[in-house]
């Protein structure tokens, strides 16, 4: 087995030497690659190509590591073995689904990586497509493979390419606080100082099938942002005719129901349900249910590299990404990614530390949306 964690430049180098004079005469050899796959449609249709020389397809596993995260495995359990969830997973009762991802810190030092792929490409394009196509797709025949495979390709195909009009881009700009200074993204030595990559994005996407239809998914992710943290929330419509509209004020929204899957850190699933306060009046609160894994679980949550590395030796390709899979996800973001960069789109500049730029409330608002993490009782 031979694990690629390399400059994509030099992969198929390494894979041509690996193939001609290190393949196993009897048994089995396999290559685990790590993203960046390419920039575009275009440079990762070449990798593939390029790959398939000297591969077959079942050699190669394309890794990307949130589909090892327990909780992004757990969402195929929590959906279809759960009576309660499974009929409510469709546009009729769920009213938008939020994919965000934040990281505390900025790029110190990888900024010569960073800068020539962008947020977009180093989070949203793999890791945050890949768990969108896990939560949306169909029910697949088996949990076989390819079976499961089949479904995500289906449900990334069913997706409209991104709209410059459906993203917001911006970069984190120093910040002082509380005595402390926090650097700029083109402080950064490794980056040019009229760079424009994005160190955030927020966008809009919608999937084009019966179950879907009008629904909302939006992702966000960012670096310098207030919170670290990867999760998936799902609001859930208004009750219909809701008897107890009075007694929750004129904040109709407070009272939808929401689950939020805690990815990272400190792994947790939760519910939002409206409940009576105890006492003689009539007063409604939100409540959680909660599963805690660190309360519920004694067990150490395996690293998801460590899943994935077993799957690979033991040749379980479920968690790993399939070339058409990997066509269908660029296709989806590579008109946007080149209008951005033709156009020299400029992101909107936000403090480090902060929760990101204003325009990413907008992009919301736009779909009647509020972004879940950024409420008082997230």
């Amino acid at each position: 087995m031979f694990y690629l964690s390399v400059p994509p430049n030099v992969f198929i180098d390494v894979v041509k030497c690996a193939s001609k004079s290190a393949s196993s005469l009897n048994g089995w050899t396999r290559v685990i690659v790590e993203k960046p796959f390419g920039r575009d449609s275009e440079s990762s249709a070449a990798l593939t190509r390029n790959l398939k020389q000297y591969l077959e397809e079942d050699q190669i596993f394309r890794i990307d590591h949130y589909l090892g995260k327990e909780l992004v495995e757990n969402l195929s359990v929590l959906r279809f073995s759960n009576l309660v969830f499974e009929p409510l997973w469709s546009r009729q009762y769920i009213r938008n689904v939020q994919l965000i991802f934040s990281e505390d810190f900025g790029t110190e030092g990888r900024g010569g990586y960073f800068d020539n792929y962008g947020i977009i490409r180093d989070i949203m394009q793999n890791h945050l497509l890949q768990i969108l196509a896990l939560f949306a797709m169909e029910t697949p025949v088996s949990l076989d493979a390819e079976d499961i495979r089949n479904e995500k390709v289906k449900v990334l195909r069913c997706m409209k390419p991104l709209l410059l009009d459906d993203v917001v881009i911006g970069q984190y700009k120093s910040h002082s606080k509380g005595g402390i200074s926090y650097p700029a993204y083109i402080d950064d030595k490794t980056v040019p100082n009229d760079s424009l990559t994005p160190t955030f994005a927020a966008a809009a996407i919608f999937i084009n099938n019966a179950r879907w239809d009008g629904v909302p998914f939006l992702m966000k992710a960012g670096k310098a942002l207030n919170t670290k943290g990867a999760q998936i929330r799902v609001q859930f419509r208004h009750v219909p005719g809701n008897l107890y509209k009075k007694s929750f004020g004129t904040d109709l929204d407070r009272a939808t129901n929401e689950l939020v899957i805690r990815v990272q850190p400190d792994e947790a699933i939760y519910l939002k349900i409206n409940n009576k306060m105890p006492g003689l009046g009539m007063r409604l609160d939100r409540s959680n249910l909660n599963l805690h894994y660190a309360a519920r679980y004694s067990k150490e949550i395996p690293d998801a590299y460590e899943r994935l590395l077993l799957d690979a030796i033991e040749g379980e390709r479920r968690l790993f990404i399939r070339s058409d899979e990997l066509d269908a996800a660029w296709a989806l973001f590579t008109p946007l990614l080149k209008e951005l960069e033709e156009n020299k789109i400029v992101p909107e500049l936000y403090p480090f530390g902060s929760r990101g730029p204003v325009g990413a409330h907008y992009l919301a608002a736009k779909y009647n949306v509020r972004w879940g993490d950024l409420s008082a009782e997230h």
